[in-house]
């Protein structure tokens, strides 16, 4: 997403360049050694780019992806108020339950920048809610979740045998959740035909794998990691995304499926609903219900009319609101008013 924006910023026109290769993360909430560590290495990048920036002139404006209490922006509020140009931060996240050792003072340290900051764009109504509730102050505006949807064009080929597809991160937490509920419900479709393919690989593969141990071995391939252009590919050759979403800020792989023609299963959940339209895209079913949500399968595996009609509707659906066009359009408006200080 990060690299969409930038994206959206340079085709507008927008001269856009990374100013700090930092990363800011503390993983450990007690870990105060390594939050040491990061001030002071910020506090280097805030001299570097001030020698550079009286030297040549500061930016237009700074603009911050994701800040959190896990990765605050350490470098940009400060110099921002020290040379009087507007801070943006874009899908920022604000936690009241984040409280313990050093996250705390992240924590307030992030709300602080949000509160300070000219604009802060939302991807999802969930979110932006999160924030105006934490942070009354802050200056909120949404922009619908987006990706290119160029790279996705390929027409699917809609078989006799429906093949279900999925990509996730095997991870613990949400996205083993995901995984395990997606199992249960294949579980129970043993009596229909289908395949499945899943991409992806992290900590938790063998624990993935052996999820689907009681369904047969050559129902399912194993991609493994794939780039962006081979998924793109396995989507075309694919007919229905599959997964649950557990915990789903939105999920851009339930973006790109659609723009590929795949009607999404997956629950009603988090961001799900706001990048998926409910019986016109794909079907939402209640969290957990593993006899909703393999239901939900089972009606587009066998009824090939739906599906396609589903499917057309999928790519239609993210071709209109969720391309890289209407994000830049709203972009623009956005670093239009906070450049030429209108409110």
């Amino acid at each position: 997403m990060a690299q969409l924006l930038m994206d959206c910023m340079s085709s507008s026109g927008y001269q856009v360049s990374v100013a700090s290769s930092l990363r800011a993360f503390v993983k450990d909430p007690y870990d105060q050694v390594v939050l040491d560590e990061l001030k002071v290495l910020a506090q280097a990048e805030i001299e570097r780019l001030k020698k550079q920036w009286d030297q040549q002139g500061p930016p237009a404006l700074w603009f911050c992806y994701h800040p959190y209490y896990k990765s605050p922006d350490l470098i940009g509020p400060g110099l921002c108020k020290a040379y009087g140009i507007p801070y943006i931060t874009a899908e920022a996240s604000y936690s009241a339950r984040r409280t313990q050792g050093v996250w705390q003072g992240l924590q307030e340290w992030v709300a602080s920048s949000i509160e300070m900051a000219a604009v802060n764009i939302c991807f999802t109504q969930r979110d932006r809610r999160g924030l105006s509730q934490g942070i009354p102050q802050a200056r909120l505006v949404l922009i619908k979740p987006f990706i290119d949807t160029g790279f996705f064009s390929q027409e699917p080929i809609d078989s006799h045998e429906p093949r279900l597809v999925t990509v996730a991160m095997m991870r613990a937490g949400d996205k083993m959740d995901s995984y395990k509920r997606l199992a249960a419900a294949l579980e129970k479709l043993s009596s229909i035909p289908w395949m499945l393919s899943v991409v992806g690989d992290g900590a938790m593969q063998e624990e993935v794998e052996a999820l689907f141990a009681r369904i047969p071995a050559e129902r399912i391939t194993w991609h493994g990691r794939l780039n962006r252009k081979d998924i793109a590919t396995l989507f075309s050759q694919s007919s229905v995304y599959v997964l649950p979403g557990c915990g789903e800020a939105y999920g851009l792989a339930y973006l790109e499926a659609q723009a590929a023609g795949l009607p999404v299963v997956a629950y009603d959940t988090a961001g799900v609903p706001e990048v998926v339209a409910n019986g016109y895209s794909g079907i939402l079913t209640t969290v957990s219900d593993d006899y909703l949500y393999a239901k939900a399968i089972e009606t587009l595996l066998t009824d090939r009319k739906a599906r396609q009609q589903m499917s057309y509707q999928a790519r239609s659906y993210v071709h209109t609101h969720h391309g890289l066009k209407q994000a830049r359009e709203a972009l623009s408006v956005i670093l239009h008013k906070q450049l030429n200080h209108e409110h």
